[in-house]
């Protein structure tokens, strides 16, 4: 560990320093993968322990400028806890607050507004089973309808409500959400939501579709269970060695 993390866990504790470094290492491989959106957007890790409290991004920092140290760590109420004195981001809050008290597993909670993932949002069919990538998401995906800017905390047990215990949902005219037990699994769920978001705008103009029938849909469905383990094992360790080569530092 380097010399600016071991400093900063004079003030953190060894599992809170794991999912600062975690965290802020999605924020910059969202933007590695250009998915960000300037400042805006979000990404919540949660503190494990009986106050729910969640680690999200600075409000006003770009992606890849974000830290382990960087990150505010908020309670529900929305105050923040600690020194920083950092605006959060206000519709992020109130997604991700829903999200953190409704699922004790979802430790992690990513939402985006790319443009292939807001296309598909507006789409009134929504993500369609015409490829292995999106039949992996079969039975994980639920969506949510758009009640404008989420600033509106009457909206949190909609939302929750919707999304039920689904790692990925998208808001429809909005953009796409995922959730994982550790930050690893809900990148993974991202990565394939978004890629199969691109590959139906890209079949959209191409001809006809094919949509392959239920019986092998069910087949790929119960072959996605095996997501998140690879997730952990293979996909996370090999995303960091390639951001420790093009963007390090997130660590600090």
């Amino acid at each position: 560990m380097n010399a600016l993390a071991q400093s900063a866990e004079v003030s953190f504790s060894e599992t809170e320093w794991k999912i600062r470094c975690d965290l802020a290492a999605a924020y910059r491989l969202v933007a590695m993968f250009g998915w960000d959106d300037l400042v805006f957007t979000h990404i919540s890790a949660r503190i494990p322990g009986p106050d729910h409290h969640f680690l999200i991004n600075p409000y006003g920092w770009l992606f890849e400028e974000i830290t382990a140290s960087s990150l505010v760590k908020v309670g529900l109420d929305g105050q923040t806890i600690g020194n920083s004195e950092a605006m959060v981001n206000p519709a992020g809050f109130t997604i991700h607050s829903a999200v953190h008290e409704a699922r004790e597993d979802a430790q992690c909670v990513l939402h985006l507004h790319t443009v292939d993932g807001v296309a598909v949002s507006c789409q009134d069919g929504g993500l369609l089973p015409i490829n292995q990538t999106a039949m992996l998401l079969n039975g994980q995906l639920a969506y949510h309808d758009y009640e404008g800017v989420a600033l509106n905390h009457d909206e949190r047990p909609r939302l929750v409500a919707d999304l039920g215990a689904r790692n990925a949902m998208i808001l429809r005219n909005h953009g796409t959400l995922t959730v994982g037990h550790s930050v690893a699994a809900a990148f993974s769920y991202m990565y394939f939501l978004e890629r199969a978001c691109s590959i139906q705008i890209a079949a959209q103009g191409g001809g006809k579709l094919s949509e392959p029938g239920k019986e092998v849909q069910s087949v790929v469905e119960q072959q996605s269970k095996s997501m998140s383990m690879a997730a952990d094992m293979l996909v996370w360790p090999a995303l960091l060695r390639r951001l420790n080569r093009v963007n390090p530092g997130y660590d600090t």
